[in-house]
């Protein structure tokens, strides 16, 4: 349920479609459902207005099956699943609209929204191995209904290859900025822009990057003023924070 169901149902009950004793029962059944292997908070998307997402890692395509086909019985026509294996994909019980993403580990059961503002989120990477990272917040941004530009392998060994970008990134209402290595890719970006930017450090690279550890650090030491970092890896939680941001940011630009 989210607040899109709350408005008609209770314009059912204004109409007198629907009685205030079965409206009162609709909402007390909504908030979660035990099935046994999770809670489904089905009450997600009026509290922070995106429904339930699914994280696939660490789940077998038989939970995530299931999770997913609740969710849509129980109404919920966009649901969004984040690292997705090729092997759940492939597992995917087929009677309801699925789709998978492999460059971003997504998955979708339903249709995407569609954009809700003129504007768009702009997604940089320093580099090629950085894509799939990119791709998770970039599909996860235009699942909750946002305009997506993506500008990848621009990071700054060949600074030119940024720079030839200006006017998007100038124009963008949120930008994530996504690297590895030493991560300056943020601090760069934070320094032409004047929206939010949000950096995500890669696992991408040798020895002393520690695993994105040295990325991280980097951009949390940023010179640049509003940018703001999420985890490592963590694209989803990068994209569904622009998507936050952009709908804050209606009417500008």
């Amino acid at each position: 349920m989210d607040k899109q169901d709350i408005k008609e149902l209770l314009q059912h009950v204004a109409e007198g479609e629907t009685s205030v004793d079965d409206a009162l029962l609709q909402l007390k059944l909504k908030p979660f459902q035990d099935i046994g292997i999770a809670n489904l908070d089905h009450h997600r998307g009026i509290r922070q207005g995106a429904s339930e997402v699914i994280y696939g890692a660490g789940k077998t395509p038989e939970q995530i099956d299931r999770i997913a086909h609740s969710l849509w019985e129980s109404g919920q026509r966009t649901i969004l699943i984040t690292r997705m294996s090729q092997e759940a994909a492939d597992g995917f019980t087929a009677d309801i609209p699925f789709t998978y993403r492999k460059e971003g580990w997504i998955g979708l059961v339903g249709e995407m929204i569609g954009p809700k503002h003129n504007g768009y989120i702009l997604i940089a990477t320093g580099g090629t191995s950085d894509i799939p990272v990119a791709e998770e917040a970039a599909l996860t941004a235009e699942i909750l209904g946002n305009k997506v530009e993506r500008i990848y392998d621009v990071g700054v060994a060949g600074i030119h290859r940024l720079l030839a970008h200006a006017d998007k990134i100038m124009q963008a209402r949120v930008i994530v900025a996504i690297a590895g290595m030493e991560g300056a890719l943020a601090s760069v970006i934070g320094g032409l822009a004047d929206c939010p930017v949000i950096a995500v450090p890669t696992s991408v690279g040798y020895g002393t990057a520690l695993g994105g550890v040295t990325a991280l650090l980097s951009m949390l030491n940023c010179c640049a003023s509003g940018v703001s970092v999420v985890n490592i890896d963590n694209g989803f939680g990068a994209g569904y924070l622009a998507n936050l941001i952009n709908n804050m940011e209606e009417g500008k630009k």
